[in-house]
């Protein structure tokens, strides 16, 4: 079958033209289509199976996670992708990219939401598995990964958020910009110049518990992808993070989130409650906003006004609850 390119732009005709004819020396099957998914990632469709075709940086980063993926699952967790050994002259490298073949998931037509109930106590007993075997890995890949360091992380942010204030004061009211502000800097002072550390508590964490990093296959299995941002540090860090991706479907509500006991632990640390009032979401989405422009796009604008605007009440009296508990 003659192979045909795909109808999409993918940073120009000619790059996706050179890609096709680079992938079709390499891989032993047909190449039918290929359409790029987000940068450097892209759905290869085949006349044997498709794949996932995934860009690295370095070497290193490309084999990094090619064996983390690969010990994961000999230690007994199934619920991610595989690489695939498809290069005829590995490994792949096309315009100073390092290229992964990836296990190709097929989507369930119900994608995992953080909007139902049972995908949140789903996705956080998914971590809960990824946690217990990653932590049998900690050990191994403890020279290869980062510690991580949360504040640190978010002091940066900060700054970052700051800075942008000459754009952000034509979309934020200046009085929710202070109080968000002022959450900021209450947060990074309550959780202390050192962080805290518990080795026994340390895992490989995941580093991004985006909704979009969880896949529901065509018979409901869920599936924990994308390894971009390991690091070995204490569990409830994910935990923290996973908190803050679901407390807007919770209405901002304390007593919901600790109807999960993974997320219960992080209200029994005074750290803990200080990190819930840090902003990371409002910061986060404003930071790559202003750094990509897109607040020239109306549309796209909408979802990130109503984080930062809309849920502001809620949020404020979910902040003061924290400061009650840690008071109390």
């Amino acid at each position: 079958m003659k192979a045909v390119t795909s109808k999409d732009n993918v940073k120009g005709d000619d790059h996706h033209n050179r890609l096709l004819s680079y992938l079709q020396k390499q891989i032993p099957w047909t190449i039918l289509e290929i359409n790029q998914i987000r940068q450097n990632v892209f759905k290869v469709e085949t006349n044997h199976t498709p794949f996932i075709l995934k860009g690295f940086r370095s070497y290193h980063k490309f084999k990094l996670q090619e064996t983390f993926t690969s010990s994961l699952i000999k230690e007994g967790f199934v619920h991610t992708y595989s690489f695939l050994p498809l290069a005829k002259d590995p490994p792949l490298f096309f315009d100073g990219i390092y290229f992964g073949c990836l296990f190709y998931i097929l989507p369930s037509e119900q994608p995992f939401t953080y909007q139902n109930e049972t995908n949140r106590k789903e996705g956080l007993d998914l971590i809960d598995k990824f946690h217990h075997v990653s932590k049998k890995l900690k050990d191994r890949y403890v020279t290869l990964l980062s510690p991580h360091h949360q504040r640190d992380k978010w002091r940066i942010r900060t700054v970052q958020f700051k800075k942008n204030e000459s754009i952000l004061k034509y979309f934020i009211p200046k009085e929710i910009m202070a109080e968000y502000l002022a959450w900021a800097d209450w947060s990074l002072s309550g959780m202390g110049g050192k962080e805290q550390t518990i080795e026994a508590n340390e895992v490989i964490l995941h580093g991004d518990v985006a909704h979009h990093n969880f896949i529901r296959d065509d018979s409901n299995q869920l599936f924990l992808i994308d390894f971009d941002l390991i690091s070995i540090g204490q569990k409830e860090y994910d935990y923290l993070q996973y908190a803050n991706r679901i407390l807007p479907t919770l209405d901002w509500e304390l007593n919901e989130m600790e109807k999960f006991p993974q997320l219960k632990e992080l209200t029994t640390s005074n750290q803990s409650l200080y990190a819930l009032s840090y902003p990371t979401d409002v910061f986060r989405e404003w930071n790559r906003c202003i750094r990509e422009r897109t607040y020239i796009y109306p549309k796209k604008m909408r979802p990130l006004l109503s984080l930062t605007i809309d849920q502001f009440q809620k949020r404020k009296l979910f902040v003061e609850e924290l400061k009650k508990r840690i008071d109390g």
